[in-house]
């Protein structure tokens, strides 16, 4: 475990972290793709390109949309912040072009 800023990481190889904070269950980098599993009412998971900055979010309901072209920064605020729900609906959902994938 890696103790940071008060939060506990706990590293899982190959490259998977758990925080014990915010809505973040877990994360898992692959390449360019981050992959981060979310408590929250309304969604259930996201994965990042870094690459293309397309960013696939995965609701409770099963729907999936991808939105395009969503900056690296925001993602990581999206990651960080203390409700991805909130800052999702407010700094993502309807400011990116999007498509439903399912």
């Amino acid at each position: 475990m890696i103790f940071k800023s008060g939060v506990c990481f706990l590293i899982k190889f190959p490259y998977i972290i758990e925080k014990n904070i915010m809505g973040i269950l877990s994360e898992q980098i692959s390449g360019r793709t981050i992959n981060v599993d979310i408590q929250s009412s309304n969604l259930k998971s996201a994965t990042y390109d870094t690459q293309s900055e397309n960013l696939l979010i995965t609701f409770n309901n099963g729907s999936i949309y991808e939105y395009y072209e969503v900056p690296w920064k925001l993602f990581t605020q999206f990651r960080m912040s203390d409700s991805q729900g909130k800052f999702f609906n407010v700094e993502i959902g309807k400011k990116y072009k999007y498509k439903k994938v399912k």
